[in-house]
């Protein structure tokens, strides 16, 4: 059975999310691998645009989750919340905190290390390949509200009563 991380989620109409970095199901860029977790990359995030959101989208959350991780629960590398419904893309090394890239009022969410910041791709030697999932959802509020030091999980529980919309792409990596 393959880990569907959106099947316990409301189902809503999809729009579109593409990469000049990288096409669906194809390898994420090397410099998208962890240099924090020893994987080798840089832990730039890659560039996203979006399109064709559902009318009455007043906000987005962008993630990125690697369903493959070992642990049971998955692993959160990026999770972003309150980008104005006027955003459409987000430049590579958006993750970055220190490149400013994101749009005024967004909020990045700690990973699963709590850096408040993208973390790249770093599947376990041995473990094959792992697919990273990065979501755009498109929210009907303009803001959601999360307490101080909340979890992706957490937000993502939060944005279920407010979703209208999903769109994804998943890139590949691997130690083998």
């Amino acid at each position: 059975m393959t880990n569907d991380p959106t099947w316990r989620m409301p189902e809503v109409p999809a729009f579109s999310l593409t990469s000049p970095d990288f096409a669906e199901g194809e390898r994420l860029p090397d410099w998208a691998r962890s240099g924090i977790a020893g994987a080798g990359g840089d832990d730039r995030s890659p560039a996203l645009e979006w399109s064709g959101a559902p009318e009455g989208t007043q906000s987005y959350v962008v993630t990125m989750y690697d369903p493959d991780a070992p642990t049971g629960s998955g692993w959160w590398h990026w999770t972003v919340y309150n980008l104005p419904a006027s955003t459409t893309s987000l430049a590579a090394n958006a993750g970055d905190p220190e490149a400013g890239l994101l749009p005024e009022g967004a909020v990045t969410v700690a990973n699963e290390l709590r850096l408040e910041r993208f973390l790249g791709a770093a599947p376990p030697s041995g473990h094959g390949e792992h697919r990273y999932v990065f979501a755009v959802s498109a929210l009907d509020v303009p803001s959601i509200e999360a307490p101080e030091g909340a979890t992706p999980a957490l937000v993502g529980f939060i944005l279920r009563d407010h979703i209208i919309g999903r769109a994804l792409l998943t890139g590949i990596q691997s130690t083998d």
